[in-house]
């Protein structure tokens, strides 16, 4: 019996929005992947925490998102890692975790090219295949040729978090630009509207 092949996709989720979930779910189910798990992380070591929301409920968002989505799973496995995040280290607590499933990355062509200042790129390339859309504004470069690369032309956004959360503090509607879950937590909750 083969291996269940996990996508991990990592980002701060602050909030999660529609363009994120279109990507999550082209993943899960036009892929090689089995499934996607949204890993939202506590800290980016190349971002500044400033005006991201609690880690618990950017967690909670995502589940909303999600809801009975097959082949999707929110994960919280950053939470109790040494901030900031780095992802050989969330790697190699996965797979010790769990030895039944092969792990990969998905990401966009931007986070691509600058994958080689990560902590231990040359260990990702190596050992875990990554799952790249393709962001027209960012070219691949020279890693879109590596044997452990797989390239895709998936449905894109021109969403950001930011945009969603400026939308909020000024009193303008969301609907549509995160799932319908997630609009009514944030109505009820007021979070980012502060």
């Amino acid at each position: 019996m083969s291996r269940r092949q996990i996508g991990l996709f990592f980002g701060s989720f602050n909030p999660v929005h529609t363009g994120h979930m279109i990507l999550a779910n082209f993943m899960a189910t036009q892929t090689s992947l089995d499934e996607v798990w949204i890993v939202v992380s506590p800290q980016n070591p190349f971002k500044k925490r400033g005006s991201l929301a609690r880690d618990h409920d950017r967690l909670h968002l995502v589940e909303l998102a999600i809801g009975d989505t097959p082949g999707l799973r929110a994960s919280r496995v950053e939470f109790d890692l040494p901030k900031p995040s780095y992802t050989i280290d969330t790697l190699a607590v996965l797979r010790d975790r769990h030895r039944e499933y092969d792990f990969s990355l998905i990401m966009g062509s931007d986070n691509l090219a600058s994958l080689p200042k990560w902590k231990n790129a040359d260990i990702i390339l190596r050992d875990y295949h990554i799952h790249v859309y393709r962001r027209p504004e960012y070219p691949a470069g020279e890693l879109s040729g590596h044997p452990h690369v797989t390239v895709y032309d998936a449905p894109l956004m021109r969403l950001s978090a930011t945009y969603v959360r400026n939308c909020l503090r000024e009193g303008k509607s969301i609907r549509y630009l995160v799932p319908e879950a997630v609009v009514a937590e944030l109505e009820k909750s007021g979070l980012y509207r502060r």
